[in-house]
């Protein structure tokens, strides 16, 4: 099953960085959402999770606070 991907990320972050890499280590493709150089999507994001770090990742309708792998494997149906 094809899952639409959105990382929201911010320059500096490590655990950006780490999402990213396990996204493209699984090929899988994935829309990356920098806040700090899209207001209006920051504002998006802070009123769809209440949260203003990152990252946060969307799959599908599902949305996961910070780099939890195992969360995203489960969703993602890895293992």
């Amino acid at each position: 099953m094809a899952y639409k991907i959105t990382v929201y990320t911010a320059p500096g972050c490590p655990y950006c960085t780490k999402a990213k890499n396990y996204f493209r280590q699984l090929g899988l493709n994935f829309t990356e959402i920098d806040v700090s150089k899209d207001y209006r999507k920051a504002q998006e994001l802070v009123r769809k999770t209440g949260q203003m770090g990152v990252p946060v990742i969307e799959i599908g309708n599902q949305i996961i606070i910070g780099f939890d792998k195992d969360r995203i494997d489960r969703i993602l149906g890895v293992r």
